[in-house]
């Protein structure tokens, strides 16, 4: 027990953010960062782009497929990278200035780096779209930070598995780890609101939000119209969502491994009871929805 006590300690003082630059810590992350992205890109241009032909860089206008299921997750995506970058970098004592300038905008360069990828890659191409969507959730977490000092408003994500994954794995996922990131039909993006960090004066718990969320259903491909004599869902529609949410990140705790914890899950749109309008059923109650 005593050498667990020790040990807890030890990754406890480790977690802690530093109040002042330490420099090794600092330097570690710029290194860490560098090398997972580096690898990330190499493993990246090997195991997918090399499948398919290269061209001359060319554009590409997306923005009408998926019913704009694939920008959110750009937005989504940007948002969280830059959020974990500034957090890594306060964690060093790394300056305010400098979380947001080099660790806020991880996510968007890293994702501008796969666009460029796109432009050189026949099957794709660059879409100005994507980059828009990768500006607006950097913008979304420094915005934020500039003007409240805290996320008020977060992004987060859920995920469940449809029918139609099976019909169409080779673009919407076989498996579920590839539907998690290839099924729109499934997915559900959320602005997760800190309802006391707007009202701090009021009764309301630290913790709790109100989630709006997005998605969409009945997409097999990208826009409404047959391709290669694939039959389309005539149930091709947009949801919009309603619900509670929890601020994991606002629990009180003196433990930073739980903080941590906290910190990572906080992703994840938390169920609650759920109100549900798309254009089919209309407005829809759910017990719980995730």
């Amino acid at each position: 027990m005593s050498i667990s006590a020790v040990s807890q300690s030890k990754i406890n003082s480790f977690l802690a953010p530093s109040d002042t630059l330490n420099v090794p810590r600092r330097n570690a992350v710029y290194i860490t960062e560098a090398s997972l992205a580096t690898a990330s890109l190499v493993g990246l241009n090997q195991l997918w782009y090399a499948d398919y032909p290269q061209s001359k860089f060319h554009t590409l206008n997306d923005n009408d497929e998926w019913l704009q299921m694939d920008k959110l997750g750009h937005v989504f995506s940007s948002y969280q990278m830059g959020r974990i970058g500034a957090n890594v970098l306060k964690w060093s004592g790394e300056s305010e200035k400098n979380q947001l300038v080099y660790g806020s905008t991880v996510g968007f360069a890293f994702l501008t780096t796969v666009e460029v990828f796109d432009g050189f890659s026949e099957e794709w191409g660059f879409s100005w779209g994507d980059m828009i969507a990768n500006a607006s959730g950097t913008g979304l977490y420094v915005g934020q930070e500039l003007l409240w000092k805290e996320q008020r408003i977060t992004l987060k994500y859920s995920f469940q598995r449809t029918d139609f994954a099976s019909q169409r794995p080779d673009k919407l996922g076989d498996g579920f780890l590839e539907e998690v990131l290839k099924d729109y039909n499934g997915q559900t993006y959320w602005l997760s609101a800190n309802v006391h960090s707007f009202f701090k004066d009021s009764n309301i718990p630290e913790w709790i939000n109100v989630a709006v969320g997005y998605g969409g259903e009945g997409m097999l491909t990208g826009k409404s119209e047959p391709v290669n004599n694939l039959i389309i869902s005539p149930q091709r529609r947009r949801q919009f969502y309603l619900s509670l949410d929890v601020d994991l990140t606002k629990i009180k705790t003196n433990s930073h491994v739980l903080k941590s914890v906290f910190d990572v899950l906080n992703v994840i749109k938390v169920p609650f009871p759920t109100l549900e309008l798309d254009g089919k059923n209309g407005l829809k109650a759910h017990f719980i929805y995730f």
